[in-house]
């Protein structure tokens, strides 16, 4: 029998790996070997516990207490930690405490509330408004309204059906004819449709066929969570990643809870911060999931003076309208106004009732006397002003609810009377007015609305629509603020490494809208906008038949940054870009003939013989391509925290939005290249020498000297390891190369860990340097006085403490 070796407690670097009945545990455990000999400590598995049949991704779960049998159940699962434990490896586990699945079938807990209504055992596991649509539970899963949809609901014993869907019968009403059968349930079958403005539960996001979980309820926090906990202390799992904590009720004391049932375990949180903005110092977690580091990380490679040129050029190309992607401010507070007002118009009106309720019963005569419609006004005007995901607590509040923004919301008035409904509201959210449940609540849902607007209307919405730079239209990322100077990412990496050393780092995950690898690519285009205008004027001379500027823009763009690939990929990411957008078509609007010339546009014009002018574009950018690549992965591997890579990215990978990034990955990759080398090689010396990157680690800028020094962006971790790399490299060959600048070292020998044989002492030659690749890791083999440098094997497995706790 293999003897199982220790994973440290907190990772030194993890895998994440998507699991879908095509890919369940067995399969990973195959990849285990291989995963091992990369250089991880932890696989990170995408959710595991029972989702609805058939899904590709897990969120949408069904049974908090079995693991997920199309994975192979909870055997398939222990089978795998056992195979990882024989490796050195640990297991990370992804969970979803916001939200279930609305599939009654499967869902045992939901089909229970149908059945009994509120006095069911699992109501209080549900979100749900039973005072809103007369004490029941709207279902919008009808193909038409009730009345054209009659003829396929039926009745099977205590079973309502419709085509694939069933529902519970309420005890003592199967008998009943249809009309009085359907009026009589704790539910309302309805169309579709009408979700969007009379849905009475929370739901992730506008998404309804995911249903919000009351987990700050301790019996559901314990009924919810029980499977998971029990596999953290039998040593299956070993740490988390908290799915959308910005759904949550009270993300603080739900957090708090969890740290204090898992026993401290290395959680992270999926958390998107603002540029300005920190992560709650009182959370019990090692950090975010890491949206924030790739940020800087992509900033890096990004030339702000360039990306503004781009603008300019887009759009005198595109022509699009100011508000509606011409300007980024003005496009994503468009874009709120319209998500706040349609795709989340249930979630507004259920605000304001709750508004109403609280200002309708208060005894403060302040608060009274404000009609729905200002309160819904004033609401929705604070809202859309939000420029952070939510806020926490009234500290946090005041921060981010600002009185600039209040000021701007009274505009929306006509009477100064009726505009006091903003300072009502904004009193109530900072917690200088009201009290009670009832204001407890409003702070809550409005902290809830707030995630879901920023959400939807920013990511999915204002970033299909203002495309200047591709790249910079990311998870976490500002589009109206491209790039991050060298200073400013040293700042960032020294306030991860002093406050939050254990945090995640990404650069590509399963929600990326493009991978890092097809990022790298498109960020070149901020250095050189007027040759990108000119390429695009060539390959663009002769297409007619162009459905939109902002989407040919966006295409012509999509398939430099991909490279040569299957047509059919690119068409679907340009159908989803224009739904996203839902400037010409939509989701739930579709236009027929609109998205017929999207895909002819992309078969005949990017994917057709005009691309190839693209294409011979993008091959003569190659080097400076490459650059970015192996910049980004590098400079990703060896920051402050602990990196998560995305399966398949050890080795290039050029992968557009969901579900394009959730292909199946190849274990080892067919051809890792220069990106394999430096990714192998990296995450071998964070498992050789975890001291150097850990909790107890240092980082220190290390500026380069010389008329290219900007180019050169440089750090030393703890003395001992220096990672050094080449930005903007065309604008650097355009100067006239390094020109003799060079980066002084700290003492000590240095090695290159990507070039062996290769030594420096003092400092190195940029041109020296870079000389083979356009990066280099340097690991310090001897002293100042000579004397070998320690290396032991194995040192701080497992000391440090989870970030900003001890």
């Amino acid at each position: 029998m293999t003897q199982e070796r220790p994973a440290p407690l907190v990772p030194t670097a993890t895998y994440r790996l998507q699991l879908q009945p095509d890919f369940p545990f067995a399969a990973a455990a195959a990849a285990v070997p291989y995963l091992a000999s990369l250089g991880v400590s932890h696989l990170h598995l995408s959710p595991v516990l029972e989702a609805v049949p058939g899904s590709v991704h897990g969120y949408d779960v069904v049974d908090h207490a079995r693991v997920r049998g199309e994975l192979g159940g909870e055997d398939g699962l222990r089978a795998l930690a056992r195979t990882a434990r024989e490796h050195g490896l640990g297991l990370v586990v992804d969970i979803v405490p916001n939200h279930m699945a609305m599939a009654p079938r499967h869902n045992h807990a939901l089909w229970d509330v149908l059945r009994q209504g509120p006095s069911s055992p699992y109501a209080r596991w549900f979100d749900i408004d039973w005072d809103a649509q007369d004490g029941r539970l709207l279902l919008p899963v009808l193909g038409g309204p009730v009345g054209s949809e009659t003829g396929q609901l039926k009745t099977d014993g205590d079973v309502l059906r419709y085509y694939d869907h069933a529902f519970p019968l309420r005890e003592g009403t199967a008998h009943l004819p249809l009309p009085r059968l359907l009026d009589a349930q704790f539910y309302r079958l309805t169309w579709w449709r009408l979700a969007r403005t009379e849905l009475n539960y929370r739901r992730f996001f506008s998404i309804s066929d995911l249903i919000g979980v009351r987990v700050e309820d301790p019996e559901v926090f314990e009924a919810t969570h029980a499977k998971i906990l029990q596999l953290l202390h039998e040593g299956v799992v070993d740490g988390l990643r908290i799915d959308h904590p910005d759904g949550l009720a009270d993300p603080d004391t739900y957090l708090a809870r969890l740290h204090a049932a898992s026993g401290g375990r290395w959680t992270v949180v999926e958390k998107i911060l603002a540029d300005h903005e920190h992560l709650p110092a009182s959370w019990p977690v090692a950090g975010t999931t890491g949206y924030d580091a790739l940020r800087r990380v992509d900033g890096l490679f990004t030339d702000p003076g360039g990306a503004r040129e781009l603008v300019t050029v887009y759009r005198g190309f595109a022509a699009p309208q100011t508000d509606r992607g011409g300007d980024w401010d003005a496009t994503a507070r468009r874009a709120g106004y319209t998500v706040v007002t349609h795709e989340l118009a249930a979630e507004t009106e259920r605000l304001t009732r709750v508004a109403d309720r609280l200002c309708g019963g208060s005894p403060d005569p302040a608060l009274r006397d404000r009609a729905p419609w200002a309160l819904r006004t004033a609401l929705r005007e604070l809202l859309v002003r939000m420029e952070v995901y939510r806020p926490y607590d009234s500290v946090d509040a005041a921060r981010v609810v600002t009185g600039d923004a209040a000021r701007e919301a009274r505009l929306a008035f006509t009477v100064p009377e009726e505009a006091e409904a903003v300072d009502v509201v904004r009193a109530v959210v900072l917690g200088r007015a009201g009290e009670g449940p009832g204001a407890v609540e409003l702070r809550t849902r409005f902290a809830q609305a707030s995630s879901a607007l920023r959400a939807k209307s920013v990511e999915d919405t204002a970033f299909y629509r203002y495309v200047p730079l591709l790249s910079v239209n990311e998870v976490g990322g500002d589009p109206g603020r491209p790039g991050v100077s060298p200073e400013d990412f040293h700042a960032y990496c020294l306030r991860m490494q002093r406050d939050w050393p254990l945090t995640g780092t990404v650069v590509s995950t399963h929600d990326t809208k493009r991978s890092a690898d097809v990022r790298a690519a498109l960020a070149v285009l901020s250095e050189c906008p007027r040759r990108w205008a000119e390429v695009l004027a060539e390959a663009t001379h002769a297409e007619e038949d162009v459905p939109d500027g902002q989407l040919a823009w966006a295409a012509w763009q999509t398939v430099f940054g991909l490279g040569p690939a299957d047509p059919e990929r690119v068409r679907e990411a340009m159908l989803k870009h224009a739904r996203e957008a839902g400037l010409y078509t939509g989701w739930t609007e579709q236009e027929p003939p609109y998205e017929e010339a999207v895909a002819r546009f992309v078969t005949d014009g990017p994917c057709g013989v005009p691309g190839e002018r693209v294409a011979d574009f993008r091959g003569r950018l190659e080097p400076h391509i490459r650059a970015n690549v192996l910049g980004t992965a590098l400079v990703h591997l060896t920051m402050p925290g602990v990196p998560d890579l995305y399966q398949g990215t050890e080795a290039e990978y050029r992968a557009l939005v969901d579900p394009d990034n959730r292909r199946p990955a190849s274990f080892p990759p067919a051809d890792p290249g220069d990106k394999g080398a430096v990714t192998a090689a990296a995450l071998r010396l964070r498992a050789r020498r975890p001291e150097v990157f850990g909790g107890a680690a240092t980082y220190a800028p290390l500026p380069a000297e010389g008329v290219a020094a900007d180019h050169c962006l440089a750090f030393a971790r703890s003395g001992r390891v220096v990672t050094a790399v080449t930005r903007l490299s065309l604008r650097l060959a355009e100067a006239g190369g390094w020109r003799g600048t060079r980066l002084p070292l700290p003492p000590g020998r240095w090695a290159d860990v990507l070039a062996p044989g290769r030594e420096f002492e003092g400092g190195a030659a940029a041109e020296e340097l870079f000389a083979r690749l356009p990066v280099a890791l340097l690991e310090r083999t001897g002293g100042a006085d000579g004397s070998p440098d320690s290396s032991p094997d194995g040192a701080d497995r497992g000391g440090d403490a989870v970030g900003g706790v001890s």
